[in-house]
């Protein structure tokens, strides 16, 4: 886990020079027949990038974008009418046979698929109509890191491409050298809060929400601490009725419209005397983790580079071994 993690950069650098032309020509044929909507498709980590690609699809695109459930096609045999629409599947394997059963329904009802997949040869990356490849290289450690990373690198790729938007582009091309300023930085600071914890809440808000579903999973692969992601939002509903004093929460939050609020709420946490760890800004009474200045698209990344340095330690604090979590494997074949 810890030498594929930090990977990532070289990864994130070799994607973005092979993909260059084939994400400008996809993005191209999406702007001449814009899709009337777009699903995502994907499980475990690769679903926490279907996350990050709704909110970045609906806020730089306007596009409504929905996550579709592989149970109506693999377990229901049901297909709802998706003429018109494209799919956006994200696999670091591309054989999970509920998510191919799902894109072959999906084709069938009239979607274009973009697959975003790791391995090339794959059921999945033979299904699609366009494939963006992860090129993350090999990665075996059950815990997805650098496929992960190199899925957002993906996705804002093309959606830079397909939103004209330059300055994102611009951001992107700086994201290898970010990653690995991310990797080199000391969250050791969060251990004495995390080494003895039982529950924990991850939050994230917009785009960093998907880390925080990301940071969440790992935890409890990595680290046997069982950990729930919430929206910074929805915390203040039911959820909020379990945190006491010294309760552990870790929030991420990106430089832009979500971080008032995020910061608003930890503050407000520490107050009740929880124990909050903060990336993304400086609260009074949290343990802030420090982290790199970067584009609020690209931040979510980072975030996640970090983060699995630190969970590679915690893992190792709590006394388990990271590349072997119980009851996992690496391809996951749901039905």
């Amino acid at each position: 886990m810890y030498r594929e993690a930090a990977q990532a950069p070289q990864a994130v650098r070799e994607q973005l020079r092979a993909n260059a032309a084939c994400a400008a020509q996809l993005a191209a044929r999406l702007q001449q027949s814009p899709p009337r909507a777009l699903v995502t498709c994907a499980r475990g980590s690769s679903d926490h990038a279907a996350t990050f690609a709704r909110y970045l699809i609906e806020t730089r695109l306007g596009l409504l974008t929905s996550s579709a459930a592989p149970s109506v096609s693999s377990v229901y045999e049901a297909g709802p009418d998706l003429a018109g629409t494209v799919m956006l599947a994200i696999s670091q394997s591309g054989a999970s046979p509920d998510l191919l059963a799902t894109v072959s329904s999906a084709r069938a009802a009239g979607a274009r698929i973009i697959a975003l997949v790791n391995a090339q040869d794959s059921p999945l990356a033979r299904l699609a109509d366009d494939l963006l490849p992860l090129h993350a290289g090999p990665e075996r450690s059950v815990a997805a890191t650098k496929s992960y990373i190199a899925s957002l690198a993906a996705i804002v790729q093309l959606v830079a491409h397909w939103a004209r938007d330059a300055q994102l582009a611009a951001a992107l091309a700086r994201a290898p050298e970010l990653l690995a300023r991310a990797w080199e930085l000391d969250w050791s600071a969060a251990l004495p809060h995390l080494t003895a914890a039982h529950n924990l809440y991850v939050i994230g808000r917009g785009l960093g929400l998907a880390v925080a579903q990301e940071a969440a999973l790992k935890l409890k692969e990595t680290c046997g601490l069982h950990a729930e992601a919430l929206s910074a939002a929805e915390l203040r509903h039911g959820p909020m009725a379990l945190v006491r004093a010294h309760f552990p929460l870790l929030l991420f939050t990106q430089d832009d419209e979500s971080r008032a609020g995020v910061t608003e709420l930890a503050g407000e946490l520490a107050a009740q005397g929880a124990d909050v760890l903060v990336a993304g800004a400086d609260v009074a009474r949290t343990t802030v983790l420090p982290t790199q200045t970067a584009h609020p698209v690209i931040a979510p990344m980072l975030f996640a580079q970090s983060f699995y340095r630190l969970a590679n330690a915690l893992s190792l604090a709590r006394g388990i071994n990271p590349d072997q979590p119980p009851n996992l494997s690496k391809v996951t074949e749901t039905l």
